[in-house]
């Protein structure tokens, strides 16, 4: 299950709660991972600076939130105003790898980040992912600037050996301020269509859906039913459109669309393939958009989507556990295994975090598998960690394995505990209990009122 946000913010700090926009409430199954991809949000050259160097507040805040749900921060990539974010549950970490990110600047000529895209991609149980959220150029006579923009952003490569093109992904998402707007009709004709709820009127009009017919690369790309009203422009904090002296026309601006490689090879074939043959399919189970939310001119909108899989990968590359029970009191022992074919590397190593922890870099404390090792087998392999290295207060903590070659977390444990540090306990206790005896005794004297 994931879960697709794309919202143009309009240089705002993040609102106060997002539990209707990422649906935390659902009934349905916890999503497994969240692409959220914002536009516009503050890039004015103080804040650029600052986040490029620290966690932007809109990437912090979806952290905050995400964390002690049991989402990590996957990746992110930013560009000026551009950003996207992936979050997933722990337990898919071991079967995502290959994690690349890029952006294309389209803003003036290529040299500006005001418009463009971010694209992360990677291998999710062996298929070929890839999420791009784009700015696109404004204004209704820009249709054609829109095209030649998204076709450039299509071609970008990402870095590194045997990784595909864009299209050559198992399957693409497209999404973003894509600023296609409603031609020829009037505002008031719009309006009234929106009022009316007859959202139909005004589909064959769509900026978009017009291009889709023409277009040969946008055919493949499919979209849902726009059943919900034009989210672009409101005025701020209302769901009322633009009262301002250009009363902009109202447009779908913000879109999701997707595409299946294996349907576009095979569409030509029809007959000649199965479903039983297909080894990813995308399934679009809402396509929203969420009028509460008013700190911008745009509302937010949302996908939720089922990817069914038949796993490539279905064993993590590395299997690992703590031995014994943990505390600070000793130094600990990890115990791990991989398969034959895993490239371990020197500069692995293996990290201990917090159950709620928020990206890789998040750890509580590391070791090195190779200079920590103190036993090896053809089975398995055990490296320790220090007593000082081991939380006092103990808690809830999983450990990590990371690949330097893979550069992605490729094996995880269960959750456990570790247990508090006795003697530290103790101690503390005893200090409490003298820290009481040593008070005053005239204590008395100062309640006279």
């Amino acid at each position: 299950r994931l879960h697709l946000v794309t919202w143009n913010v309009g240089t705002a700090s993040p609102p106060p709660d997002v539990t209707s926009l990422l649906q935390l409430n659902s009934l349905d199954q916890t999503m497994d991972m969240y692409v959220i991809g914002l536009q516009e949000v503050n890039s004015r050259i103080t804040n650029f600076l600052s986040d490029l160097a620290f966690d932007d507040p809109w990437s912090i805040f979806f952290m905050t939130v995400l964390s002690p749900l049991g989402y990590i921060k996957l990746s992110s990539v930013r560009m000026q105003g551009l950003l996207l974010l992936i979050f997933v549950k722990h337990a898919h970490l071991p079967f995502i790898r290959d994690i690349h990110t890029h952006y294309t600047r389209t803003g003036l000529y290529g040299y500006w980040g005001n418009k463009g895209g971010v694209t992360i991609r990677m291998s999710l149980y062996g298929h070929t992912v890839c999420f791009m959220n784009c700015h696109l150029p404004a204004h209704m006579e820009n249709t054609e600037q829109r095209l030649d923009d998204f076709e450039k952003i299509l071609e970008m490569q990402f870095e590194g050996e045997n990784i595909p093109s864009t299209l050559d992904h198992d399957v693409l998402f497209w999404f973003g301020d894509l600023n296609f707007r409603i031609a020829d009709y009037g505002i008031h004709f719009v309006r009234e269509s929106i009022n009316n709820k007859r959202y139909n009127l005004l589909w064959e009009k769509d900026q978009l859906n017009m291009a889709k017919k023409k277009e040969a690369f946008l055919q493949e790309f499919i979209e849902g039913p726009l059943q919900f009203k034009p989210t672009y422009k409101f005025d701020l904090y209302s769901d009322v459109y633009d009262t301002s002296e250009k009363k902009r026309k109202p447009a779908w601006t913000d879109r999701i669309l997707w595409r299946v490689k294996n349907l576009c090879q095979h569409a030509s074939k029809e007959g000649e393939f199965s479903e039983e043959q297909q080894t990813i399919s995308v399934t679009l189970n809402n396509y929203i958009s969420h009028m509460s939310y008013g700190i911008s001119d745009h509302k937010p909108v949302t996908g939720t989507f089922g990817l069914e899989l038949k796993p490539l990968l279905s064993d993590p590359l590395v299997t690992l556990n703590p031995e014994g029970e943990w505390s600070a009191e000793h130094d600990v022992l990890i115990s791990y295994s991989a398969v034959p074919e895993f490239p371990s590397s020197a500069w692995d190593w293996i990290g201990l975090f917090k159950v709620a922890f928020r990206h890789v870099n998040d750890y509580v404390t590391y070791a090195w598998v190779e200079d920590d090792e103190i036993s090896s087998n053809k089975d398995s392999k055990q490296v320790y960690m220090s007593a000082a290295e081991i939380p006092d207060m103990g808690g809830e903590f999983l450990l990590c394995y990371y690949s330097n070659n893979l550069q992605s977390i490729v094996g995880i444990s269960q959750p456990f505990q570790i247990q508090p540090n006795r003697t530290l306990i103790e101690k503390d206790l005893t200090q409490e209990e003298n820290s009481w005896m040593q008070k005053p005794d005239n204590l008395e004297s100062h309640n006279e009122f």
